[in-house]
């Protein structure tokens, strides 16, 4: 087991989420209050090697579904006028696996996080222990995603319902049945949008032996240790950008400028492109990156460059900071790192349903490894 306790783990670990996170993932600030308030309040934050689950256990993968988008003025009028006012609940994620307890009649043993990020896989994990059961370490994407089908269950015809949603206003709703993972994905949507947010939902409910198959080990460690390598890098004076990328076997795909974002809030996902300007060793060149709540599809002087299910990863060019999408603005200096996907995602099926041409550009998936020899 490992256990995090102080503020310092605590940031250290959001810090590598959100670099995991792709854009995505969940406001950090919110996943490091998360486990904060847990951590205050006598509760052990730790999670576990998956198989240290018993094979019958019951295990379930509570996250945060909806917009990441800023709320409007006009948003928040409306919000006022139908009472989404006041916080029901210390944990939506938390919540909405005591809903699915209760309408399935089983006790969970274990919870599992669906993907890494700032607020998704700390509120995983902070759920966890207010519940009183273990976190395991791992998820079922090794990234941020913007849909439920981008995961491992799904490339291993795991099903996905029933699904809980718990919004932070006490608005409870339950997803028996659906014709399939994107109708569910967007049923829960829906749901999300209504309360104008983000709900606690709570699926994959399997059997240990069934969550063994398809998690992806080890991944919240490595966020722990991403987040410190960072911090550290940059406390001793060194180039966190140049070791982290050493570090993990990663690419500097560009360094510059955010010289526009343009952006939306359509479907109940966060959309939008980043242009960034050259400097230095990438002077008179243009990036630009296209994102559906996390990073997807980015060109090279208008060429088609890296693209999921490969990782475009934005962080602060001096600082190293990953940069969550709707924290990027125009002005700020920035590099973008680039890493392979776990291997099941450059399966055919995995690029379909993760790589460009699912997002509607009619792009061939390349791997990064040749692109950056190109």
């Amino acid at each position: 087991m490992l256990a995090i306790r102080s503020d310092q783990e605590i940031q250290d670990f959001a810090r590598g989420c959100t670099f995991m996170g792709t854009g995505g993932g969940g406001d950090p600030r919110d996943g490091i209050a998360w486990l904060k308030a847990a951590r205050d309040e006598g509760k052990e934050i730790a999670w576990v090697n998956h198989t240290e689950i018993q094979d019958d256990a019951w295990t379930v993968c509570p996250f945060l579904m909806g917009s990441i988008a800023p709320l409007t003025e006009e948003t928040k009028k409306k919000m006022q006028r139908l009472g989404l006012t006041k916080d029901a609940y210390k944990s939506i994620q938390a919540e909405s696996v005591r809903l699915l307890e209760e309408y399935m009649d089983v006790k969970v043993g274990a919870i599992v996080a669906i993907e890494l990020g700032g607020s998704n896989t700390p509120g995983a994990v902070a759920a966890a222990s207010r519940l009183g059961i273990p976190a395991v370490d791992g998820d079922y994407t090794g990234r941020a995603i913007p849909e439920i089908p981008q995961t491992t269950p799904y490339l291993n015809d795991l099903p996905l319902w029933p699904i809980s949603s718990v919004d932070k206003y006490g608005n409870l709703a339950v997803i028996k049945e659906s014709t399939g993972y994107e109708m569910a994905e967007r049923i829960g949507k829906f749901i999300a949008a209504a309360s104008f947010g983000l709900a606690g939902q709570a699926g994959f409910l399997f059997k240990g032996s069934d969550m063994k198959r398809v998690v992806i080990p080890g991944t919240l460690t490595t966020c722990l240790e991403i987040g410190r390598s960072i911090r550290e890098s940059r406390e001793a004076g060194r180039d966190p950008v140049r070791e982290i990328i050493k570090e993990l076997d990663g690419w500097l795909l560009f360094e510059g400028e955010v010289s526009k974002k343009e952006w939306e809030d359509k479907e109940g996902y966060y959309w939008g492109t980043h242009t960034i300007t050259g400097l230095d060793d990438f002077k008179e060149v243009e990036f630009k990156i296209w994102f559906k709540n996390e990073n997807h599809v980015s060109w090279l002087n208008g060429k088609p460059y890296v693209t999921s299910p490969d990782m475009l990863i934005v962080v602060n060019r001096e600082t190293g900071e990953p940069l969550a999408n709707f924290d990027i603005a125009e002005g700020q200096h920035v590099a973008v790192i680039g890493l392979r996907a776990i291997e099941q995602f450059r399966s055919p099926k995995g690029i379909d349903i993760l790589g460009p041409r699912h997002f509607g550009y009619e792009i061939d998936y390349t791997p990064i490894e040749t692109l950056v020899k190109q």
